[in-house]
Parts: structure tokens; sequence; C-alpha cells
């Protein structure tokens, strides 16, 4: 078998509406993991994973064109910010003044407004170092983008690593006081399609954020203990997604929950392990972040279509890291507000592998 040199490409994919040019970049490592992603959004349209044999699928839900990124993503694999999450009525005070936001989400702020982060069009430049293949994008949001206060310039660099590793670091600064909350929003099918109910889930989060019925955390931290939120041992996504729990139901029939890490120390830590069993494909998740959001494509209803297939209800997963949602007006929750002179820094990874039983 040849060996595969590590490589970072690009190729145009499209123009926006007022004529800018998206460039989608292709990474490969030496062991033949592919991952593509866009200047646009720092968006991940595709994810080619190798199975317990070796053989490669496309594992995130996407499209193969810029249109529906455009008109139909359900934020399909884009950065999200400056929020991640929710924010109740799209309202925050910070040293006492109201700031009120895009309201996108019904009454809520949801994911950083109409034009939040992942419709953007970042800089970005490719890099290969000792450690991997890369880009880094870089986007100056001003003061005022979507209702938010100051001017916040944002790094994110994508790299993929040798050990089969997609690592997302990101850097922000701000001139004036801002809530930031910057994660990455992939939605994953390791069996590359059909549902995920039979994937197994491992989260280390012994309690979650329960919430209102417009989905914001109704400011509990309640245990998960014999709850259908308990995934602290190894479980099918499906086994408990049906149950008649008025939490399911408020997310549309399934997980669309904050769950709270079981920190021990800083760092980056494993929080999620799905393990899809006829591929053998496993997916692990680490976050510097107290927090994630589980979402299992609850929304999805065969409506949007995207490399030949129809994305059905359940047809994915997402592990988003995240502080906790509505913080901004949740004393109780840890404060997201970045100020002049500090540095917002945090750091994710993506870690793929395949086991043979």
């Amino acid at each position: 078998m040849t060996a595969i040199k590590p490589s970072v490409t690009q190729v145009p994919f499209g123009k926006l509406p007022d004529g800018r040019e998206v460039l989608q970049f292709t990474l490969r490592n030496e062991q033949g993991l592919e991952v593509r992603l866009l200047n646009y959004g720092g968006i991940i349209t595709h994810l080619f994973a190798p199975d317990r044999n070796g053989d490669l699928a496309d594992v995130v839900l996407g499209f193969d064109e810029l249109e529906p990124y455009l008109t139909d993503s359900p934020y399909f694999g884009a950065l999200i910010g400056r929020f991640g999450n929710r924010i109740a009525g799209g309202r925050f005070e910070l040293n006492g003044e109201v700031y009120q936001l895009d309201c996108n989400d019904g009454n809520n702020h949801l994911h950083g407004g109409l034009e939040g982060f992942d419709k953007k069009l970042w800089d970005a430049s490719s890099f290969e170092d000792e450690q991997g293949v890369g880009v880094v994008l870089t986007l100056v949001s001003e003061d005022g983008d979507q209702g938010y206060p100051g001017r916040l310039e944002v790094t994110v660099t994508y790299r993929l690593t040798a050990n089969n590793e997609l690592t997302t670091d990101y850097v922000a600064t701000t001139d004036k006081a801002t809530p930031v909350n910057l994660t990455q929003h992939s939605y994953f099918n390791l069996a590359g399609s059909g549902t995920v109910r039979d994937h197994e889930l491992t989260l280390r989060a012994s309690a979650y954020t329960p919430v209102s019925e417009s989905l914001i955390p109704l400011g509990d931290i309640e245990p998960v203990a014999d709850t259908p939120f308990d995934f602290t041992r190894p479980k099918p996504i499906g086994r408990d997604i049906d149950a008649a729990e008025v939490q399911l139901k408020r997310a549309n029939g399934g997980y669309d929950h904050n769950f709270v890490v079981d920190r021990e120390g800083e760092g980056l830590t494993r929080v999620a392990r799905a393990y899809e069993p006829t591929s053998g494909r496993v997916l692990e998740v680490l976050t510097e972040e107290p927090c994630f959001q589980l979402y299992t494509g609850n929304f999805l209803d065969g409506s949007i279509q995207g490399k030949g297939q129809h994305y059905q209800r359940h047809g994915a997963f997402c592990v988003e890291p995240q502080h906790f949602p509505d913080s901004p007006n949740q004393a109780r929750f840890p404060s997201t507000i970045l100020r002049p002179g500090e540095t917002y820094r945090t750091s994710m990874s993506f870690r793929f592998s395949a086991i043979n039983h």
C-alpha cells in the first residue's frame, strides 16, 4: 500500500450573492482520513472516516454545493458565534445597559443571530506543520454586529493530526465587554446514512439543565440518574428517546439539552464517546468547556436533501462544547463575558477510531 502524505488543498466552492468567492479546503492525513471545510461559516462539509476494515464513509451531514448552506441549512458543520445556543428574549443587561439581539428562534436568540458566524465569509490560510495540516480562519465582528457590543476579533484554527484527530482552537479579543460562547456544530452519523438510534453513546455528565417549552434553561442543574438523560454508561441513543418525558417532548421528541461536564481539573477532557456497531467507527469529543449540548436531529424531517440523501429525524447527533445557554441572563451560571484586555481561548477535538468487535 502506498503511503499517504498529509496534504491541504483548496478549490473554489461557488460565490456568495455579492460575488465574493467561497473556498473549500481539503485536509488529508497519513491514515486517509479526509476533512473538507469552507471559509464560509467555517463549515465542515465532508468528513471521510475509516471503518474497521479501513473503508471510508462520509460521517457528517451537509451539502455538495454552496446554495443550500445559504438558504436551507440547520447549522450543518458550522462554526457558531458570537454566542452558541439560546439567549432568552434575545436580551441581556451588561454594565447597566440593555442589549437587544436578533430573535431568530421564536422569541429567543439562537447561535449568534440571523447572520451569525456561520453566515460570515472568514479570511483563510492553510498550513502544514509537524503536528498536522490545517486552516486558520480569522474574522472581525464589528461593534453592533447582530446587536452585540464590542469589536470582536476571532481566530479559529482547524488542524488534522496523524492520529485521526480534528482539533479546533478558538481565540478572541474585544474592545468592549461582550458575551462570547463559540462552538462547532457538526452533525454526525458514523454509519454514513440511516438514523443514529443504534449508536452507543457515553457522556461524561451526571447532570443536565432542564428547559422551558422554548428550550431556555430553567436555571436548575438536575441529576441525570434514573432519567432518559443518563448516558454515564454506554447506551443506544434511541433506547429512551421516545420516553413519555416532558423534557424530551419539549425538544420535539429527543435530546436538545445542555449537559454539565464532570470535570476533574482543567484542560481537554473527553466528554462524549459514540460507537456505531455495524461499522465499528468511534467518535470521541474532547473539550475544555464546562458543558456541551447534545442534539439528536429531532427537527430533521426528510425535507432537507444533501449528498444524495433525505436527512431524516434522528438522522444525526451533535455534541456542541459550550458554556451554559442563556448565561448572560442567569447569574447561577458561570460568566461568558469577555472584557477588554482579556483573551478568550478554548479548544476542542473530534477524535476518530474503529474497533473490531
